[in-house]
């Protein structure tokens, strides 16, 4: 059984009032937010379904079915996002909204996650770009805002990997314990990492990610955007490489459509 992804029991004021106001990206995003909150449902849900994966990632005999282009859009494809990995020109981009105390996050993290960057950042097919999305209170909020400022000295996916190991998240987020992953990523200003972290800039980044989950119906994590195609909870290796390898074909196809279009005109 695919794992679920982590829901939070109460969530605070301040995200419940940013849930009740999602962003308006056209009217496929309507559809595509009902069938995110839909998943995280069925990925919660204590019976399993009787066939297949709970992701979004399984598709029917056209294998654009489940692909939402206003989705895909959100990928900022920004050369100097340092909360991204692999190159902004990657044929598949997958955008994870994730939570540093969600032990969902951590289990793809750790599992899932070098192996797709082995097999396919590594070769320039696919980019990953991470989205703030603390649902579990203050401290994931710290944590959220303590890994952006980690990012503006260039160490923010070393700062996740620290966050992510194991036990980590038994430990908690506060405030010397920040500092301490931050060490441990080697963040060399720790000065200007504390500054930076409770800052306006890391609140409005974090706020920014946070409002865009919201936006497309996410309700729990992690979540992720392959290329606009929605898949809930940290499922298997496989479901994400055959999204993934799905989502390079159907890039390439387009690439060869708009060139054959561009050599008839």
């Amino acid at each position: 059984m695919p794992a679920s992804p982590s829901t939070p029991s109460t969530p605070s004021p301040k995200s419940r009032k940013k849930s009740r106001t999602p962003l308006v990206y056209g009217a496929g995003v309507v559809v595509a937010a009902a069938l995110l909150g839909y998943v995280s449902y069925r990925a919660t849900a204590p019976e399993p379904p009787r066939s297949g994966s709970s992701a979004v990632a399984d598709v029917t005999a056209d294998p654009r079915d489940g692909v939402y282009p206003e989705l895909a859009k959100l990928a900022r494809r920004d050369t100097g996002d340092k909360l991204a990995l692999g190159r902004a020109d990657a044929p598949v981009v997958l955008i994870e909204y994730a939570d540093f105390k969600c032990g969902y996050c951590a289990k793809f993290a750790r599992d899932t996650e070098p192996a797709l960057v082995e097999k396919y950042v590594d070769r320039g097919v696919l980019r990953i770009e991470w989205r703030n999305f603390p649902i579990f209170g203050a401290e994931s909020e710290a944590a959220a805002r303590a890994s952006w400022a980690a990012g503006r000295q260039g160490r923010f996916w070393e700062f996740h990997r620290a966050a992510y190991a194991e036990g980590a998240k038994e430990k908690g987020f506060g405030e010397d314990r920040l500092k301490e992953l931050a060490r441990q990523a080697g963040v060399n200003d720790l000065d200007r990492f504390a500054r930076d972290a409770d800052g306006q800039a890391a609140t409005a980044a974090v706020r920014k990610d946070q409002e865009q989950g919201y936006g497309i119906g996410a309700t729990s994590t992690p979540s992720f955007l392959i290329n606009g195609r929605p898949i809930a909870g940290a499922q298997s290796t496989e479901t994400f490489t055959r999204a993934i390898d799905r989502a390079a074909e159907e890039a390439k196809e387009a690439e060869a459509a708009a060139g054959a279009n561009g050599s008839a005109k």
